[in-house]
């Protein structure tokens, strides 16, 4: 047994089955080990990008680990956006980084570079295999570190991969699950039965319907406030779950959800900071006066939760969602329509993957009484999640229907995801969300303070401005493979996503609405 065959064996014999790969010359021996190993599932894309964000969506889906394979420092720095999104998210993950033989360092080859340095920046796990005798457990440790919420990052020579003297599997540690703080359980109790105002904001594994539930329970027998994060990881949502509403993203409206609050109770989320800086413009969010308590971290948050409501809201009910749907609009596209024909339609135990951003503003409202789905959103910042996480959403639940909501700028960063989506044949039904700007940066261009409004020149407008020529989204999916059509009407659209549930397979539709902020 080879070093790239005792490390796939190892990898399926701990549970991780499924590899998203965008290879070169010094992970062939992996290649090759695949035929060897038929438990492991390779999954191929063409940019390292894709293959990083998949594993994120697959991991957030899947609850487990996926494995990533990549080419040398150059590969792994291409991977590194959506790297960024999964260690925010504490998301799982497995990446195999091939490098040089360790004979050949020495010459400087064009390709060689600081492979650790760059995995540092992303990853809460990092180990370069010295010898084949040691991959597997090397292995063995990597996944035993990601499955505590961190990116681990294992570093294989190519000939470490190809000498013999690999190893048996060996079996994986699994983290200590988080004990629950008594001593903060108590101070979070007290702060609630002081009648002061109280936010409970959460996040972490606490957006999932037992973490919901008990948040919901104690909000309802102390008055208190529940927001959760921003960007949760993956949060229940629908009907007959119980519902909270969303940490704002921008600033303003984020400091009056948590205005006159004197208690801020964090369950598996952070103190809220503002996303950007902005002149004049305070970067903490904690109103004045309020003091911050800390129930959990992100893993055990909701089994803190739980022992906080049993403590202060014995025998309250949650209360849940009831079953609701919007009326299906008429006419022209505009980004409120679309969210409202999103939520007539979703189907049952829909995957949502949201990287939306400024057409996807009425989304939550739309949908609050679908019926019951997950949603995973841009837990990093790092725009080109959506199409990837969407791969890695449909890999991880074959039977569950993904829907891809993605504004267009963003989704050029990542478009080759959809050859991999028509390549698995996965039930992923993407809607580019096509406005032609950047409306975020045209947001945020004024919000920051560089120009007054009606008065920036066309230098600048035109790097906020995706025209010129204009994008063609269905001839660009059909080329890769995926049937799409656009679409400019509610009726249109509610017809395009009807079909595309009903039907197997990847479907793209290009759905074209007007930018929210004018460019002049």
């Amino acid at each position: 047994m080879n070093g790239a065959q005792s490390l796939l064996s190892t990898l399926t014999a701990n549970g991780v089955d499924v590899c998203f790969a965008n290879p070169g010359t010094s992970e062939m021996h992996f290649v090759a080990g695949l035929d060897s190993v038929p438990e492991m599932r390779g999954v191929l894309a063409l940019f390292e990008g894709v293959a990083t964000g998949a594993a994120d969506g697959y991991a957030r889906i899947a609850d487990k680990p996926a494995a990533v394979l990549l080419h040398l420092g150059p590969g792994l720095g291409n991977g590194l956006a959506n790297l960024h999104n999964a260690r925010r998210a504490h998301t799982p993950m497995i990446v195999v980084v091939g490098d040089h033989a360790t004979y050949h360092k020495k010459y400087d080859a064009p390709l060689e570079s600081d492979i650790d340095a760059l995995a540092g920046a992303v990853s809460g796990w990092v180990r370069r295999s010295a010898t084949t005798d040691e991959v597997a457990a090397d292995t063995a440790d990597a996944i035993g570190a990601s499955r505590a919420g961190v990116v681990s990052t294992l570093i294989l020579p190519a000939d470490v991969s190809w000498s013999d003297g690999g190893r048996a599997p060996v079996t994986a540690v699994p983290p200590h699950p988080p004990a629950v703080d008594d001593d903060a359980v108590r101070a979070a109790a007290q702060a609630l039965r002081s009648g002061e105002p109280a936010v409970l904001l959460i996040g972490g594994d606490a957006t999932r319907t037992p973490g919901l539930s008990a948040a919901v329970r104690i909000a309802e027998a102390t008055g208190a406030r529940v927001l959760c994060e921003t960007f949760p990881a993956r949060l229940e949502r629908g009907a007959g779950v119980p519902t909270v509403e969303r940490l704002a993203y921008f600033a303003e409206a984020a400091q009056g959800q948590l205005d006159g609050a004197r208690h801020l109770i964090l369950a598996g989320a952070v103190s809220p900071v503002s996303f950007f800086a902005y002149p004049g413009k305070a970067s903490d969010l904690v109103p004045e006066g309020c003091r911050v308590h800390t129930l959990a971290g992100y893993r055990g948050a909701a089994t803190a939760l739980a022992h906080l409501a049993d403590e202060i809201a014995p025998g309250t009910e949650a209360a849940v969602a009831e079953p609701s749907r919007p009326q299906l609009p008429t006419g022209p596209l505009t980004a409120v329509s679309v969210s409202a024909v999103v939520g007539a339609v979703l189907p049952e135990a829909a995957i949502v993957v949201d990287e939306s951003n400024t057409a996807g503003v009425m989304l939550a409202a739309a949908t609050a009484g679908a019926p019951a789905h997950d949603v995973l959103t841009l837990t990093g910042g790092a725009i080109g999640y959506g199409l990837p996480a969407a791969v890695g959403a449909a890999v991880a639940a074959p039977g569950r229907p993904v829907l891809s909501l993605q504004a267009d700028g963003s989704a050029m960063y990542t478009i080759s995801a959809l050859w991999t989506q028509a390549r698995e044949r996965l039930d992923v039904t993407t809607v580019i969300l096509n406005n032609g700007a950047y409306d975020i940066l045209r947001i945020e261009l004024a919000r920051v303070g560089a120009a007054d409004a009606g008065s920036t020149g066309p230098k600048a407008l035109g790097l906020l401005d995706l025209g010129r020529p204009t994008m063609d989204f269905v001839k660009i999916a059909e080329g890769m493979g995926v049937p799409a059509r656009r679409v400019t009407t509610a009726e249109e659209l509610a017809d395009a996503l009807s079909a595309a549930f009903a039907e197997p397979g990847p479907h793209l539709i290009e759905a074209v609405v007007p930018s929210l902020v004018a460019n002049s």
